[in-house]
């Protein structure tokens, strides 16, 4: 999983302004900009079928993250 220094290069990339952007909203961000879904942070029960997917391992953590809040 790439460390926030690693995702804000990769949004400068993309043409996307990171500045006082959280983690998941950034990625969301490269998502769309990448035209994926935007649902980073959103799986539950560890359901997803964007096998492919940079941040599929990270997500799960950050839904788990969330559900127990």
């Amino acid at each position: 999983m790439p460390n926030m220094k690693e995702i804000r290069d990769m949004a400068r990339q993309l043409g996307i302004r990171s500045t006082r952007m959280e983690k998941a909203d950034l990625i969301r961000a490269i998502q769309r900009a990448e035209g994926n879904f935007d649902c980073f942070g959103t799986a539950t029960e560890e359901e997803c079928d964007q096998e492919e997917c940079l941040w599929r391992e990270d997500c799960f953590r950050d839904s788990v993250a969330e559900e127990i809040r």
